[in-house]
Formats: structure tokens, sequence, C-alpha cells
């Protein structure tokens, strides 16, 4: 694997015009640099690529320790020292000074400001003393939310970021000292801080922690949350007091290195304590320590480097924000962190973690010179040593993506890995580096050509340490003070940069090593890195860099097609992400080979078979798709038959397909899906004997399986629509009861879903979406018959009696002969139930009326009286349905005797169908409603005879079984009391004798 690109990521550089020695500089915002030298800053608009122009000076109270600016608040906060004091000052509004001597105002922070004095404020700059107990160490600003964190000597002090609101129009920044980190037995050289997280590093330690609020109370509270106790705090305590006393000149004593992650960063022995000191109860936001990464070093002794030379440096805490939130209209507090990355370093070697789900070490960097600083960026790694500038890559994108995106590394999308090699894109040489730092596109250095560092770096250091030996002699020049000089280096653009990596990948693509995907990951995650860093981009921009973003996709993809490695699965995410069609996707390919000869690696086949299983709305010419059937033939012959079916290849040759379909056969691959695939093609060509054929050597149910395998046999979607084939719309007229079943195993087998196969049998028919084709009605019985799990039955209950209901109200007879009887459905299927005896003498006298939809009412009747149909579902439903029918009343009766309205149907029976009332009381009239043959239907009865009519004789013959009925059931006496007053003894003696005679007959 190549570590080194000779690669041009630096741009022009710039001199700032500065007046004095720069002692401390950093740069921040979109433009603001700051140069302290002396008991002086000025600062700097760094505008293009050219233009680094002063912007204003002004004094300090003395020499400047420490600097630090930050965006949010606008803000430049110092540490100063001034007779062997030092002062902590942050310089408010600095943009408003004009000149040297404009006035300025000073105030102490905590200390509110009485109005008129305030308005002072407006267009001067402020100067914020912020009183400390202890002298400031170092110091970092939140880069989201402003706040201020202070390095002192065993403790960390934050100061919250605040506005004091004047009017309407006018508030001046403040700043109130809301809690204190105690951290026993640590000094801290270099701090960082970011939304919560806080990074601690003294020389050879370091310390990440999270602030947390806590969520069971969100009072305002003074606390000493849980210090870490653990043994191993006392026994390194006893360590370091026995340390202190055996440390000598003669000696030194390291403790042994330590990695701690997550909580067991807790054990470190190092004690850290909460304490609140804000003013008011709404600024302590943070109440409890989660402890993140524990790192401690050791000096090694072995080397012959002294001690005193192994320290870290360059600690720093690195966020990346949601992609879109970062918008430049908005304001900084608004963007939402997405991943935190912290970096430190040794002389030799760097470190870079992940700290935000979880805790884990990301890369590890070896640097080939001794550095002296370095910076993150979500880009770069910038590391100076005392002569070169060297660019290491960072996956710190990588890392982000996947926890931007869950569906990262699946079939949709993919991203290079985070633990792909790191690698130095260029060292550039300058003379005599002493200090970096990073804004934006720029990298500022700092050089002071040191005449005698020259020759030195050249000795070994074995000569170092024996200077009588030394051969070499060291001239000092007469200059007494090295010059020095402080430059703006500018990046170049992420899109000029990413050109040059592509174009240097392209002296690999033709060996075909892993060089070539490696070198265009590093260009891909340039360009993501940059696409998620958008807050400084223009509208053009981000559109040039999406563009870029594609095509650097559709080149990693042709990368992972034309390799043959264990990631080539990859080449479907990429090209799916390059928005490249598929024909322009087989235009890449090389078709130079012929035939059997040609080899196609895995990686383009995963692709092609992918994709032509996507129904994808793009069709194929019939040159490419014989390309396609050509090269599967070659590389996957069994999955002709399924890349056959694919939408996509619609304009295939149908005798080409057979003749790649008859080698298969020939090759003893002899399966169902082979068959029905030849059988589709025969028809395309328009062959029906060579179709009968194939679909007879197979029985039916082995041709549902068929069906199963491979849908798109039957269905396929264009442009999100269902479109039969022509082999469905062939088995409609010559097979519909194939077709049902074929379709009833797709839904069984979660191959097609309730809605789709409804639209598919309406789209067959040619139907529209209020008509429903009696073949959909047969597939919706055999949806019952077959009792799928997955079915919602009062849904297909509604389908299935809706439609019964529509025929009979609108006598429409069928389009199509149906596949079941009422009587086949009766016999096959539990939901539909034996039609009860009186429903059939209803319906006998008007038999003719019905001739040619008796079917639908059977069905209807049928599924009425079986055990799971709801029947108050139905009700709203009958209104078209009219009682003036046989058909009508039927089942409107049913609906009533289900919902147990018994008298009222006695009653409609009487009066339309009295010879179904005697076989309606004997179905309905039992245990509790037996009551009802005397209660209701015996009066009815003797009413109805009394005013005689047409009907009077089946009125007398109801009435007979009627009573044949009551004297069973009841006693002489209660007998005697239902009779009416004004019957004819004779009439009724003959049902007293026998009840009055039936105990003595039991």
């Amino acid at each position: 694997m190549v570590q080194l690109y000779n690669l041009h990521p630096f741009g022009s550089q710039q001199v700032v015009p500065c007046k004095l020695e720069p002692e401390r500089f950093c740069g921040g915002g979109r433009d603001a640099l700051f140069v302290a030298a002396g008991c002086k800053v000025e600062a700097f608009a760094v505008a293009g690529q050219e233009l680094c122009q002063p912007r204003c000076a002004f004094s300090t109270l003395g020499r400047v320790l420490r600097l630090a600016y930050s965006e949010a608040g606008d803000y430049l906060v110092a540490i100063e020292e001034k007779n062997k004091a030092t002062f902590l000052r942050a310089y408010v509004n600095w943009r408003s000074k004009r000149t040297e001597n404009s006035r300025v105002c000073i105030r102490m922070v905590g200390h509110n400001v009485e109005t008129p004095f305030s308005e002072n404020f407006r267009d001067q700059m402020s100067i914020l003393e912020m009183p400390l107990s202890e002298a400031p160490l170092c110091i970092s600003c939140c880069p989201v939310k402003g706040d201020l964190l202070v390095g002192c000597t065993n403790k960390l002090v934050l100061f919250s970021l605040k506005y004091q609101i004047i009017n309407e129009e006018f508030s001046i920044l403040d700043f109130e000292r809301s809690l204190i980190i105690h951290i026993a037995n640590i000094t801290p050289v270099e701090i960082s801080f970011c939304v919560g997280y806080v990074g601690v590093m003294s020389d050879l330690e370091v310390l990440i922690l999270k602030l947390e609020l806590d969520p069971k109370n969100g009072e305002r509270v003074h606390h000493h949350p849980r210090k870490t106790s653990n043994p191993m705090k006392q026994t390194e305590e006893g360590i370091s007091n026995e340390l202190s006393q055996l440390e000598s000149d003669d000696f030194v004593i390291c403790q042994k290195p330590m990695e701690l992650l997550g909580k067991k960063s807790e054990q470190s022995g190092l004690s850290v304590t909460l304490e609140s000191t804000g003013l008011a109860d709404e600024q302590l936001k943070y109440f409890h320590i989660q402890h993140l990464l524990y790192r401690r070093f050791a000096p090694d002794v072995s080397s012959y480097v002294l001690p005193d030379d192994i320290k870290l440096h360059s600690l720093q805490l690195l966020p990346i924000y949601q992609t879109g939130s970062s918008d430049g209209k908005k304001l900084s507090q608004e963007k939402e962190l997405l991943s935190l990355f912290c970096f430190f370093s040794l002389p030799h070697v760097g470190y870079l973690y992940m700290v935000v789900k979880s805790v884990e070490l990301m890369s590890v960097y070896h640097y080939p010179e001794k550095s002296q600083q370095a910076v993150l960026t979500p880009q770069f790694l910038h590391v100076i040593t005392s002569n070169n500038l060297q660019c290491f890559t960072v996956r710190c994108s990588a890392a982000a993506a996947r926890e931007e995106d869950p569906y990262m590394d699946t079939t949709l999308k993919a991203c290079p890995p985070v633990s792909m090699d790191v690698c130095a894109l260029r060292i550039q040489l300058f003379i005599g580096l002493k200090a970096i730092c990073h804004f934006k596109n720029h990298i500022i250095l700092l050089t002071k050509a040191d005449a005698e560092a020259i020759p030195e770096r050249r000795e070994s250091p074995k000569r170092l340490l024996s200077r009588k030996d030394t051969s070499v002699k060291i001239k000092i020049p007469p200059v007494a003070e090295a010059g020095w000089n402080l430059y703006i280096v500018n990046t170049v653009s992420p899109v000029q940069l990413y050109k040059e990596m592509v174009d240097y990948s392209n002296t690999y693509k033709t060996a075909k090593t892993q060089s070539c995907i490696h070198l265009l990951s590093e260009a891909h995650l340039l360009v993501r890195a940059a696409l998620m860093d958008a807050t400084h981009l223009e509208p053009g921009e981000k559109a040039e860099l999406l563009e870029v973003f594609k095509e650097s996709c559709g080149h990693l993809g042709d990368c992972y097609s034309r390799l043959d490695t264990q990631h080539s699965h990859l080449t479907l995410p990429y090209y799916k992400m390059s928005g490249l069609s598929l024909a322009e996707v087989l235009a890449r390919v090389d078709w130079t080979g012929e035939g059997a000869s040609q080899k196609y690696e895995r990686g383009l086949i995963f692709y092609i078979n992918h994709s032509l299983c996507e129904n994808l709305d793009e069709e194929l010419s019939e040159e490419s798709a014989a390309k396609v059937v050509q090269m599967f033939h070659v590389a996957e012959p069994k999955q002709l038959p399924h890349i056959l079916c694919s939408p996509s290849l619609k304009n295939i040759n149908p005798s080409t397909a057979l003749s790649y379909l008859r080698k298969l056969d020939a090759s003893g691959l002899s399966s169902i899906l082979l068959t029905l695939t030849k059988a589709a093609m025969a028809l395309k060509m328009g062959d029906l004997d060579m179709h009968r054929k194939e679909m007879k050597s197979h029985p039916e149910m082995k041709l549902v399986c068929g069906f199963i395998l491979e849908p798109r046999l039957l269905i396929q979607q264009r442009k999100g629509q269902i479109v039969p084939t022509e082999l469905a719309i062939h088995l409609k007229e010559t097979q519909p009861a194939l077709l049902v079943a074929s379709v009833l195993g797709l839904q069984k087998n979660d191959k097609i879903g309730i809605e789709e196969a409804d639209s598919f049998f309406k789209v067959l028919c040619g139907k529209d979406e209020d008509t429903i084709p009696q073949l959909l009605v047969d597939f919706w019985e055999a949806q019952l018959v077959a009792c799928l799990p997955d079915v919602v039955l009062q849904e297909l209950f509604f389908k299935l009696t809706s439609q019964y209901i529509w025929r009979l109200s609108k006598r429409q007879p069928p389009d199509t002969t149906p596949l079941r009887t009422s009587e086949e459905l009766i016999n096959a299927c539990g939901h539909y139930g034996l039609i009860y005896p009186w429903v059939h003498i209803l319906i006998s006298s008007d038999v003719l009326a019905y001739e040619n939809y008796t079917e639908d009412l059977l069905k209807l009747q049928s599924l009425m009286c079986g055990p799971s149909f709801d029947i108050a579902s139905i009700i709203p439903f009958l209104e078209p349905l009219s009682e003036d029918t046989v058909a009508g009343l039927s089942v409107h009766v049913l609906c009533r005797t289900r919902l147990k309205e018994y008298e009222q149907c006695i009653d409609i029976l009487l009066e339309r169908c009295p010879e179904a009332v005697i076989p309606y009381a004997n179905q309905e009239l039992k245990e509790e409603n037996r009551t009802l043959w005397w209660k209701k239907l015996l009066p009815e009865l003797c009413r109805r005879i009394k005013c005689g009519g047409e009907k009077y004789q089946l009125y007398l013959s109801s009435l007979k079984e009627t009573l044949s009925i009551v004297a069973v059931e009841l006693e002489l006496k209660d007998f005697l009391n239902v009779l009416p007053e004004d019957g004819t003894a004779a009439f009724f003696l003959p049902y007293l004798l026998y009840c009055s005679r039936k105990k003595s007959l039991t």
C-alpha cells in the first residue's frame, strides 16, 4: 500500500504584514487573524487568495501567553502576564476599534452596567476582566456556544457566554462563572472544550470528560458528585509521594502507560468533582461528569532522546455538524452536533479518537520526523516539524457519515471504512517552522530561521550524546538575530485536489491494484468532508461538490466492478450513489473479450443482477440487453431465467434468449423456472405450440411454485405502476384457475401485497378502479378458502359482500364464469356456512327472476350464515338491495335474524312468505327464544286466520304446526291461557287432549 502521495494540497501563500515578531497568533470565523507581539495585538482581515490586510490593533495589559478566538460571540480572549502576575481578559466588539488610540471600555465580569454607561459600548471595543483565584494556564472556547473554559492548577473554570439586554435593539456580551471542575493531581498544559465535552492534557496524560445534565432533577444544586473512588487512587497517590522523594538528577522514574476507555476511565485515579458557582439557577447547565477517555504515556528511556522532549502537544476536540443544519445564515448556536473527535500527539506519534456514542481509537499517525505542533481539520491533519509542513488524511468524515446515516454500508449507500490506512499527501519544505494554526481554508505558519538548527539536525542522535567525537565544525554566522515570517498558506479547493487525486489514480488503473481504490477512496472522503463542513460554501460551490461527489462514486464503482476483491459487493451502492443509469454503467464496461473467453468480475455481475431485480424504470436497447444476457451466460448461467424476466430486458430478442435458455437445458439445468421462462419467450415469439408444450410439461402445482420463484413472469412494475406480462394476459384467457392460484401463492409467500394483487387483476381485466372483474372476486374467494394469516377477514368479507350486493341490486351478471360455485365454496371453506332451510323456501318462490345471478345470491347468503361474518358491518350497504325482491327480502331477513330481531322477521315472513314461517321458527326459535312460539307466532296466526283471505290455508296449516309444538312445550294450564278465547273448541280439542295426556305417556 502506498503511504505517501506527492500531491499538492497547498496552494498559494502570502506573508502577514506584522510589524513585530509574533509570539502568539490565532484565527477564526470567516476572515479574522490575530497576532500578538509584546503588549500589542494586531487584527488582520484575510479575504481571498492574495489579500491579508491590517484591520486594527490594540494594546494588552502585558505580554500575551495564550490567545483564543470564539466565532460565537466574536470575541478574543487572552492570558496576559505583567509583573509576574497573569490576567484573563476578553476583547469584545473589537471590530469597532478604528484606530489604536480609540477609546476602550473596561469592565469586570459579573458586574451589572448602568444603562447610560452601557450605551457607550455600542460603538467601541470593550475589555472584560475575568478575576480568578489562581493563575490561568490555558484557555479554550466552545465553537458552538461560545462558552469559555479556563485551565488552572488542579481545576477548570467554566464561564458561560450570555448577553445583557439593554433595550430591544441593543445587548452587550458578558460572561458568568458557572462551574468549577476540580481535577486532583493534574496540571493542565492544554485544554479543549466543545458542547459539554472537555479535554484536559498534561505533559504525559490526557483526560476526556463529558458534562451532562442530570435527568432526575433540574434544580440548581451545589454538589460534589461521585469522586473517582477506587483502590487504584490511594495506591497511585502513595506512589506519587514516593516518586517525589526519589526523583533526582540520577533517576528518572516513570509510571506505566495506560489506556482506559468509556466507564473504565473512571479507574484512572484522578478525582473529578464539580462545584457550582452560577448566580442564576438557569445558568447551571451541567450536573454530573461522564468519563470517556484516560490515557497516560511514559517516556521511552531506551531511546537516546532526553525524556524532557517526550511531551504531549496539540490537544484538540473537532466537532462535525449535521449536514444541512450548518447554514451560514443561521447562528452557530443552532448547529446540531453530529460527531466529535479528539486528537493529541507525542513528538513522533499522533492519536485520533472518536468520542461521541462510543470511544474508540480511529487512527494512529507515525511522523517521519519529530513533530512540534499539529492541527486537525475535517479534511486533513497538518503537522509541522522543524523544517517540514506535512499533510495527512483523516477518517473523520467516514465516521461521521455512519453516525449521520443509519443506512450506510448497505446496498443503498456506502462509505470508505474508518479503518482504511491513513497516508501523507504532501511533505512541504519550510525552514524553521515554529507554530501553526488553522481556520477556514488557511494554514498560518510561523517560521524563524535558526542558523544552528540545520547542521545539528543532520547529526545522528549518538553524536548529540558524544560531542567529543564530533568532526563537524559548526560555524556560527555573524547574523545576530534570526529572521522570522508569518505565512498564510491557502489550501487548494477540494474539487481541485480531488481532480488531482483522480488523475493520479489513473497510474494504477491498468494494473488493477488496491492502490487505485485507496486513492479514489481518499478523494471520495475529501469531497464528503467538504460537504459536511458546508458552513463556508457558496450555493454554486456546493452544487459543484455534489456533482464531484457523484463522479467519485462512479469511479469507486468502476474500481470495485473491475477488481476481484472481497469487497466487490460495494459496486452496487457506489453506482447507485453515482446517479449513473444501468445503460451508462454498461457503456463503461470493457467488452473487448469474445464469448466465453471474456471474464467478468463478480462486482459487476453483482451490481447488474441487483439492478435488474429492482425493477428499474429503464429499458435497455436490444444490443445492451444481448450483452447482459451473454455476460450472465458466461459468469452466472443459473441467473439467466431471473434476469430475462426483468422489465429492463424488455427489448431482448426472444429467439436470442431462447438459444441461451436451451443451452442451459442441454447442460442438465432443468427446472420449472426454466420451463416457464421458455414458455414466456415462446409466447413472445408467437409460437403457441411451443408455449403449450412447455406449459404441459409440468403439473399445475409445480407451475405455481415456478411463479413463486419468479413473480415477474406474471407481474412487473414500470414507473410505479403494476403491469401484467404477456404470459399473465394469455393465462387469463386460457388458464384463469392457474393464474389465480399463482397470485395466491405469491401473496402467501409475501411476494406481493394485498392491494398490489387487487390492482393487478383490475389492470389485467382492463377495469377501472370502481369496477370489479369476476377474476378478482374469484381471487378474493380463493383467499378465504386458503385462510391466509395476513388477510384481515372482515375486510375480505366486506369486499365480497359489497360486490355480491352490487351485482344483485344492479342485476349485473359476472363478466366471466366464476371459478367456484357456492356449493364448492361451502364444502371447501369454513367461512361459508350452510344456508338455512327456510332461506331456500323463501327464494324458491321466484327462481326464474334470479337465474343469471343465483350464485352471487347463494354465496352472499352462505357468508351471512357462516360463523365468522360480522353481520353489523353489512347493514350500511344493504340499502341498494330492495326488500321488494325475493333476493333482497332473504338478505334483509337473514340480517335481522343474525341481529336477533325475530319478531320483526316473523311479521315479514307471515306477510310475504307464510310457507317459510314454520321452517324459520324451527330453525331460529330455540332455547331462550322458544317462548316466541306461543307469545308471538300463535297469536299472530290466529289473528290472520280470522281475517281470511287467499293465504288462509297457509296460515291454517302453520297454526296446526304451531299448536303441535306448543302442546308439547307447555303445561295444560299454560296452554289454555295462550289459546284464543273466541276459538272453536272442536279445533283445539285434539291438542288439549295431547297436552293433558303427555305426562301419563311419559
